[in-house]
């Protein structure tokens, strides 16, 4: 496993999570979520039906379709890098607290990152309907495809020497087709490079296509696997032209005690051999560190989030 790992930059672990027992319950808790969206939408008139009838994908996609409302942060478990008022929608429930504590999940994060394992706030939910149908209203990199970044590109230099783990998990199976990631062989073995903001198909940061000297190749993800990345490997999403969506967690581990790139968010210890008590294993608790981050944020001028300037000579 670190073998591969190491000479390629990424690695397809199957199986890590039983589709019933561990990813149901995430199914379930953001179907209920939908819900009380569509009625709330419903009530106020922005949609004409909650398509209560259809399966979560479909309902998701009829309602995004009709009503052209910018979605994507009620499901996303990170508040956004700007504009964060007191009720700034963020989705934070015991299923999702559950996968990020997973025993399977940092026994794996534990191989690469030591005992002490700390969960890194830059983390995301991406619920990405077939892109020809979301609005330009709503298009952002939750919902449509991700340009090629470095996972180390989009944390401040104070992360630079801290040994981070991607671990990218579907919830739906994600294949060439819905928009799975594509990856760069390799590119861990080189430096962090320049990254154009808003260059990106979802407006956000992106690799000049003259900056990735190798071909890439899609990664295919079955529902249970995970997808592990170096933070320094070249990775992209592909565009979703399936009719379903695609739904995946990109999730972020590191030693505990080291800067997580983004002081503003929340972290936590996961897993402390050391010092139990210092894990967070209450759901609640972990919910109220991004309320209380939030209640902050709000009342301040935005902290520095990347490291990156438009006026950059690769960016011309």
């Amino acid at each position: 496993m670190m073998a591969k790992f190491n000479d390629e930059g990424y690695l397809v672990v199957e199986n890590v999570f039983d589709v019933d027992a561990d990813l149901q319950p995430v199914v379930e808790d953001y179907a209920a979520t939908l819900d009380a969206l569509a009625e709330q939408w419903h009530s106020e008139g922005k949609i004409s039906d909650t398509y209560r009838n259809l399966p979560f994908g479909q309902r998701l996609t009829r309602i995004i379709a009709e009503s052209g409302l910018n979605w994507g942060q009620h499901f996303d478990i990170s508040l956004p890098q700007g504009q964060v008022y007191p009720d700034t929608p963020i989705h934070l429930t015991e299923s999702v607290f559950n996968l990020l504590r997973h025993e399977r999940l940092l026994d794996i994060a534990e191989h690469f990152v030591g005992p002490e394992v700390y969960s890194n706030p830059i983390q995301h939910t991406r619920i990405k309907p077939p892109e020809h149908m979301v609005p330009d209203s709503a298009k952002n990199g939750l919902v449509v495809r991700v340009g090629w970044h470095q996972d180390l590109g989009v944390a401040t230099e104070a992360q630079n020497e801290v040994p981070v783990l991607t671990v990218w998990m579907p919830i739906t199976d994600a294949t060439v087709e819905n928009g799975c990631l594509a990856v760069v062989p390799g590119s861990h073995k080189g430096d962090l490079v320049t990254h154009c903001p808003g260059s990106g198909p979802d407006g956000g940061l992106q690799i000049p296509s003259k900056l990735i000297a190798r071909k890439p190749v899609p990664v295919p993800v079955k529902r249970g696997g995970v997808l592990l990345m170096h933070r320094l490997t070249m990775h992209a999403s592909l565009a979703n032209k399936s009719k379903d969506i695609r739904w995946s967690f990109d999730l972020r581990y590191q030693p505990t005690g080291q800067p997580t790139g983004r002081p503003a968010f929340p972290g936590f210890v996961a897993r402390s051999p050391s010092n139990p008590a210092s894990e967070i294993t209450d759901w609640r608790d972990w919910a109220q560190l991004w309320y209380d981050a939030r209640a902050q944020l709000s009342h301040n001028v935005p902290p520095q989030f990347n490291r990156w300037a438009k006026d950059a000579v690769a960016c011309a």
